[in-house]
Order: C-alpha cells, then structure tokens, then sequence
C-alpha cells in the first residue's frame, strides 16, 4: 500500500475491539459500504454537468454496492442478518466540516470523500493483518486496496475542478480536522 497520509494512526486497541465484535464490526461494515453507494449517486445527482465526475461516481456505487453485498454474505455465513443503520459520528463531524458555496462545497466533498476512504483504507488493512489467514483475510486485503483507490479517486476528482494550491490548503486543513475527530472518538467495532 501506498504511504497513507493520515496524520492520526489508529492505535492497536481500535483492531481490539473489533475483533471482540466481528459481528457487530460487519454489521456496521455493511452499512459503511451502503452509504458510501449513496453518497457516489448523491454526488452524480447533484453535479450531473460534470462529465468526470459523473462517471467516476457511477462506477464507485456500483463498486461500494458489490462491497455491501459481499459484507452481506459474510453476515449470513456467520448466522448474522443485516440490521438497521446507526447515524456514524465520524462522518457526520467530518460533514459539518464541509463549506456552503457552490464550488468550495463540491471540494470539500471531495476532499471529505478521499480523507474518509484513506481512515477506511488504513483500518481495513488493519483488520486483514489481525486476521487468520483464509478468505475472510484475503477478502479485507481487497478492500483495503479498493479504499486505497478510493482515496486516490477523490483527489484526482478535485484536480480536475480545482487548482493544485486550494486542494493542498484544504487537504491539509481537511486531514488536521479529521485526526482529532478519530482521535478523540471512543473506540468501537465500527470502521470509524
């Protein structure tokens, strides 16, 4: 994997917890990849005029909605059902974050996007190397490399709309936010 730019790493405790509630880890998981289906037709809905933009994101709901449903299918083979979603207290204080105007709310989304897919990149790659090897294991190395790609997307996303000096200055501001938010939220078997 590529050096992540996190400027929080997420301490082993986190990797903990999970593994104490895998169940309850995938559960969540499955509802993480769901809404980040969501959130890639949201953004084709709203910015129909932007040509990259809306191919990018048509592809990434379909990808985020294969993750969804192969999460689904770790939860039945476990005797598990899908449950209802829960509100994720990391994204929504990453959103408030995000500016109103027109063009600065199309970057802060995208930046927002690629900081919330690189914390899902590092844990998930957590979680594949706290695992036995097998399909379970190989499964989350996939993911953690999609997330990475993810991540990528979004900033490749804004250099097509933005000037390379507003994406570092709000990348970097974006990526000082998002460390204290991760830091300061209570360990979980959650993704954030």
């Amino acid at each position: 994997m590529a050096e992540s730019p996190l400027r929080f790493e997420t301490p082993d405790a986190w990797t903990e917890t999970v593994l104490a509630d895998f169940d309850g880890f995938l559960q969540d998981h499955a509802a993480a990849e769901k809404k980040a289906s969501g959130m890639a037709m949201s953004m084709l809905s709203h910015y129909p005029d932007r040509v990259e933009l809306v191919a990018a994101m048509a592809d990434l709901a379909v990808e985020e909605m294969s993750h969804y449903r192969e999460v689904v299918r770790w939860l039945h083979r476990r005797g598990q059902i899908t449950a209802a979603d829960t509100r994720d207290p990391y994204v929504i204080r990453l959103r408030d974050e995000i500016r109103q105007g027109p063009e600065v709310y199309l970057l802060d989304r995208l930046l927002t996007g690629g900081v919330i897919e690189a914390r899902g990149a590092e844990r998930f790659a957590l979680v594949a190397d706290a695992l036995e090897p097998g399909r379970l294991k190989r499964f989350y190395q996939s993911i953690a490399r999609s997330e990475e790609r993810h991540y990528a997307l979004f900033l490749d996303l804004a250099g097509l709309y933005f000037s390379a000096e507003e994406i570092e200055q709000r990348w970097n501001e974006l990526l000082d936010i998002e460390a204290n938010v991760a830091a300061s939220l209570p360990l979980r078997a959650a993704l954030h």
